[in-house]
């Protein structure tokens, strides 16, 4: 029993009851993002019947949240953080509230719903790295690899859970409801955020705040130059999502590899769900995490491992559209399920040391910067896949594609990790307490 306890998820963190009730407030509110999530563009399509204006979203997301996930990574070196995640909230909430009420008064505007969805991601990017750099003033340094598990499960697991029950209640219920089920599990985090303490930020003696302006964003990046293990936890995510990350082929390989419809089907379903899935195993198996101290050589360990589970899944992919028996082409699909799932895994512990180095590292004065950086990689690296692995697979197929962008992530992890030998030697050093 006690191994078996070893094994499971670390819930020390939970022992904290601010940060108990954030999680918690996470489980009910992630799942009504992911409503948004599958809403706005679900809209936009029955609005317009044009993919084009749903492929708007990327742009109307992706753009603010990278613009104010760094100026709000500055804010959040500025002002207390527990004032500003409850503006954020209220923010959020607030456009959620809009999302309902222009979907009940029977909005057909595309460029209205856009509109919104961008200033809902601004929130986002403003609320994120905010969270982030608060987890090291709630629980123990080495407490950060769990607690940052624990949250990833919650998101990963909202990924499934999301889309699936927007699936079932869009034919029944409309869209409007599921912006309103977003509006109301926001009000979870809001009376968490709420009940926070004050997290004004610790400063060194005689270090005075700077504007959250354009100057201090770039002082982020000139922390991070000076700070080579905080710099090569970036540089390593961004080499495996570019290169490792071929969900923009999983529609076309669904279809050509599988024999999918090519509007969807089983085999699209579950390359999608594989990942995420993955993670929520990785996340409910994560109580080694809290055990590891050598956490840059874990990183390491765990991009090696994506990178070998993409290459087996570009290889099984392959070997399935080479095949014409229908049994041998199935089994192929299991195998390449199966190695997304222990991608997802791996990149799930990988994100959780990442992100215990950088809170765990870095000074609280930089702490929302550097978690600001970090939102705009984990957002903009596989959206750069997406065109990436678009691009070369329409040059040499989609199992060459995956294979490839397998290989250069193992190639390109080891090259850093041999030219960067301090990432490779990083290890915590204990804390009694709480920071």
């Amino acid at each position: 029993m006690s191994r078996l306890r070893s094994l499971v998820a670390d819930t020390r963190p939970l022992e904290n009851p601010h940060f108990k009730r954030l999680w918690r407030a996470n489980i009910v509110t992630v799942v009504g993002a992911q409503l948004t999530v599958v809403a706005v563009p679900a809209q936009i399509y029955a609005d317009t019947g044009s993919s084009a204006y749903v492929g708007l979203t990327g742009v109307f997301g992706l753009v603010p949240l990278v613009v104010f996930g760094l100026w709000g990574g500055a804010l959040a070196d500025v002002f207390d953080r527990r004032t500003i995640l409850i503006c954020t909230t209220v923010g959020l909430i607030g456009t959620s509230g809009l999302f309902w009420l222009q979907s009940a008064l029977g909005n057909t505007n595309v460029w209205v719903l856009l509109s919104l969805f961008a200033v809902q991601q601004a929130f986002f990017g403003v609320n994120q790295p905010t969270r982030s750099a608060v987890l090291p003033r709630l629980v123990p340094i080495e407490q950060l690899p769990a607690a940052n598990a624990l949250n990833s499960t919650v998101f990963m697991a909202g990924g499934i859970a999301g889309p699936l029950v927007a699936g079932a209640l869009i034919p029944v219920f409309g869209l409007q409801w599921l912006y309103l089920i977003d509006t109301v599990t926001l009000l979870a985090t809001l009376s968490a955020v709420v009940r926070l303490p004050s997290m004004a930020v610790e400063r060194a003696a005689g270090v005075a705040a700077r504007a959250p302006g354009l100057r201090s964003v770039v002082e982020g990046f000139t922390y991070l130059r000076g700070h080579p293990v905080l710099l090569m936890s970036f540089l390593v995510d961004i080499i495996a999502m570019v290169f490792g990350m071929p969900r923009a082929l999983f529609p076309e390989i669904a279809h050509e590899s599988f024999r999918g419809p090519e509007e969807g089907g089983i085999a699209f379903a579950l390359l999608f769900a594989a990942i995420p899935a993955g993670a929520v195993i990785g996340g409910v198996f994560s109580g080694w995490v809290s055990r590891v101290s050598a956490q840059g050589r874990a990183v390491v360990v765990c991009i090696l491992v994506w990178g070998g589970a993409i290459i087996g899944f570009g290889l099984a992919v392959g070997i399935a559209g080479a095949q014409d028996d229908v049994g041998v082409r199935h089994a192929f699909l299991v195998v390449a399920v199966l190695m997304l799932v222990v991608g997802g895994a791996a990149d799930m512990a990988s994100s959780a040391f990442r992100s215990a180095m950088l809170q765990a590292a870095a000074t609280d004065e930089v702490r929302g910067r550097l978690q600001g950086i970090f939102i705009v990689v984990v957002a903009g690296g596989p959206r750069v896949a997406d065109v990436a692995h678009g691009a070369a697979a329409a040059g040499v197929g989609t199992a060459v594609a995956a294979t490839g962008g397998g290989v250069l992530v193992v190639v390109l992890t080891v090259v850093a990790a041999l030219a960067v030998p301090s990432f490779v030697r990083y290890r915590i050093t204990r804390a009694a307490g709480p920071v």
